[in-house]
């Protein structure tokens, strides 16, 4: 009775194939706290103040205080997201 019951938690799950859609957005697949060591490491925080006025940027800046405003806080999160697809666009546009 307990091969039976084991049988059946061993059912495996399909995983899902992600869609068109999904594969062209940059943020698929990428966390907030990587977008933000990303732009931190191309720009720094001094720049990221510069870009959005937030006092998580320009006092005193650490990734924990920043990464908890801007996951309270969506229009922050909007400007972030922002100047990372600006960064993603030097990086591929030709010099």
């Amino acid at each position: 009775m307990n091969e039976e019951l084991n049988e059946d938690k061993l059912v495996k799950r399909k995983r899902k194939q992600a869609t068109e859609e999904q594969l062209n957005n940059p943020f698929h697949g990428v966390k907030l706290v990587q977008v933000l060591e990303r732009l931190v490491a191309h720009y720094g925080w001094e720049y990221l103040g510069e870009r959005v006025n937030i006092r998580c940027f320009n006092n005193n800046p650490t990734m924990k205080s920043s990464l908890g405003f801007l996951r309270r806080t969506a229009w922050a999160r909007e400007h972030v997201e922002d100047v990372y697809l600006d960064m993603l666009e030097e990086k591929i546009a030709p010099n």
